[in-house]
């Protein structure tokens, strides 16, 4: 028996379904704090990778040396 699951990203009733969901389990004075959190842990994630970077780059021109 062959199962395929096609898994993408959602169209456009989709998304307005997940609102929809949302907005119902937080309220809609809550969304806004959520997308800042969001946000947050993006713009941290992106500096700790481009530390990490720096660092790597740093230590593979030592090496050269």
């Amino acid at each position: 028996m062959n199962t395929i699951l096609a898994l993408g990203m959602p169209g456009g009733w989709e998304w307005i379904i997940i609102g929809l969901i949302v907005v119902i389990f937080f309220g809609a004075n809550k969304i806004p704090e959520i997308f800042r959190g969001f946000g947050k842990g993006i713009r941290e994630f992106k500096e700790a990778s481009k530390e990490i970077k720096k660092e790597i780059e740093k230590d593979s021109s030592e090496d050269k040396k």
